[in-house]
């Protein structure tokens, strides 16, 4: 399997790599549906000798291969959480589906399907580490950006520290934006967001309509690592073939899926 990463289990602190030492994770989200961004990146990762992968939801809805994307992921069995659009693919309305997760709905297969039902809205991978979609307590709430009717901008560290709550964890990972961004708390705790692997800009109308743009077609991730008691993250930016992935987006009809990749604006 492309990309496949050793697993060892952590002990309570986020510890476990081979030798004894702290675990350097690589953190996936936002993948929807698009496996050459996600075998990009699993390749990428493993060539950085990560120890384990994780995945924060997000997986499948979108305009290009959610059957697939979901087999490449099940047979990893990486940690991994549902995201707001595992939620929504699930949902007995089908004729309120957007096309992005009514196509996802329509592709991914029973057993598919049973999976992403059996995934936890959240996971505490270890005492340290926390991996939600959103915040904690919603797979809908951005943690590291506010939306307002002028836009969005960066949350303010208030707004960060009263959506991470009460939870201990020193690590929060979290997906949900799209956006490549960490913040540390005054407690110390660390909130990262590695950014989409899959797609890296898209609109949105809730709570007020707006649009996130990373400005550049790369798949993102991020890698997180627990360096003498203090936790360190890198983003990583990787290549793939995003022209073809916009001509498969613009086969099913989505041009608005094809700009997006192609660009990384809407």
């Amino acid at each position: 399997m492309a990309g496949a990463a050793k697993r060892f289990p952590l002990d309570s602190k986020g510890h476990g790599g081979h030798d004894g030492s702290a675990m350097k994770i690589a953190v996936l989200s936002d993948i929807h549906g698009n496996i050459a961004a996600l075998d990009a990146v699993l390749s990428d990762a493993a060539a950085r000798g990560v120890d384990q992968m994780v995945n924060l939801g997000d997986i499948c809805s979108g305009a290009l291969w959610p059957r697939e994307t979901a087999d490449r992921l099940m047979a990893l069995d990486l940690p991994t959480i549902r995201g707001n659009h595992e939620r929504q693919v699930l949902a007995d309305n089908l004729g309120s589906m957007g096309p992005s997760d009514r196509r996802a709905r329509d592709t991914l297969r029973d057993d598919q399907l049973a999976w992403l039902a059996a995934l936890p809205p959240t996971l505490q991978l270890s005492e340290d580490v926390l991996m939600v979609h959103g915040t904690p307590s919603s797979d809908l709430v951005y943690f590291l950006e506010t939306v307002t009717e002028a836009g969005v901008r960066p949350a303010s560290l208030p707004e960060v520290e009263e959506r991470a709550g009460q939870t201990t964890a020193r690590l929060v990972l979290c997906g949900h934006t799209h956006v490549p961004r960490a913040v540390m708390l005054r407690d110390g705790r660390l909130v990262v967001n590695p950014g989409s692997v899959g797609l890296p800009a898209y609109e949105d109308d809730n709570p007020f309509p707006h649009a996130i743009e990373n400005g550049s077609p790369f798949a993102r991730y991020a890698t997180v690592s627990d360096d003498g008691g203090t936790w360190q993250a890198s983003f990583h930016l990787v290549a793939y073939d995003w022209e073809q992935a916009a001509r498969d987006a613009e086969a099913v009809q989505r041009a608005d899926w094809a700009k997006a990749l192609r660009t990384g604006t809407m």
